[in-house]
């Protein structure tokens, strides 16, 4: 076995050190908003999925004006308990809590503000319910309509199953433009490997006439690829969770949202700077295989 010599090859002058550090920075960049969207969109469909797992909403209207002979309640807090009465006698409903007036006055306050229209404003009492997975929801509608009428039964699994379809369908996009990018570093870390090769042409002829081997060629630009994906990546990197940490305290600020705020666990983090460290290992072992693939056809 031939004695691995000394790294004799001038990389650190070439054009490929001026541009693909920042190229590699720009990829890096992308990717790593990419997969903390998708890490986010995760997140947020599986608390949908386990907040809303057999919740409903039951919405109780104010009566309208009756005659003096009509004996039905007439008052919303008598609606509303006649509507707790009816669910209490129906199998499958686990829970069934009244939420306070104050509670449901701040929902609509981002829309109408909390002056005198909002006092003025008849506002349907909201029972918060948890059903159980036989529970007929039809058939709840139709018993409550008969007991108490103006009531209405909202299933929010109903109407947030599209929005959780379109979070789960954003982060296989997500995925993709990650894998995308990374195509598109390997062919730039490609042409860099071989331009470097063709520049240096005449030294690894020499090398070889000294008894180098094709292994060893290919090792320093290996080394030289991978110093640079380190370089561009951790600044990448370092820019992009600087800017995911000021969305997350922007979303924190922002109240009555849908949307959770945008924050990541602990280990998501940790898995956000990986994302330099495995584009600078896929740039090396690009810049490797190209280099011997092309000595390789060298006559």
């Amino acid at each position: 076995m031939s004695r691995r010599g000394p790294a004799v090859l001038s990389l650190r002058r070439d054009a490929t050190g001026r541009f693909l550090p920042w190229l590699i920075a720009l990829m890096v960049f992308l990717s790593t908003l990419a997969v903390a969207a998708a890490q986010m969109l995760s997140g947020w469909a599986q608390r949908w999925d386990s907040g809303l797992d057999g919740s409903l909403t039951i919405q109780v209207s104010p009566a309208e004006n009756q005659s003096a002979n009509d004996k039905a309640p007439v008052s919303l807090e008598e609606r509303v308990q006649l509507v707790l009465h009816t669910l209490g006698g129906m199998p499958g409903i686990i829970n069934a809590r009244p939420v306070p007036m104050e509670d449901a006055a701040r929902l609509v306050e981002p829309w109408l503000g909390n002056g005198d229209l909002l006092r003025d404003l008849p506002l349907p009492a909201l029972i918060d319910v948890t059903a159980g997975p036989a529970v007929d929801v039809a058939a709840l509608r139709q018993r409550l309509a008969a007991a108490v009428p103006g009531t209405t039964v909202e299933e929010p699994g109903v109407w947030l199953r599209d929005l959780r379809r379109l979070a789960r369908l954003v982060e296989a996009v997500a995925l993709v433009i990650v894998a995308l990018i990374g195509g598109a570093a390997v062919a730039v870390v490609v042409f860099a490997a071989k331009a470097g090769l063709a520049m240096h042409q005449d030294e690894v002829d020499l090398l070889h006439v000294m008894g180098a081997t094709d292994s060893h060629v290919a090792d320093q630009f290996q080394r030289h690829i991978l110093r640079l994906s380190l370089t561009g990546g951790v600044g990448g990197t370092a820019v992009a969770l600087a800017t995911l940490a000021v969305l997350s305290l922007l979303s924190r600020t922002i109240e009555g949202t849908l949307l959770p705020p945008m924050t990541l666990a602990p280990l998501q983090w940790l898995l956000l700077v990986t994302v330099p460290v495995a584009a600078a290992a896929l740039a090396a072992i690009s810049a490797r295989l190209t280099v011997l693939r092309a000595l390789e056809r060298l006559p």
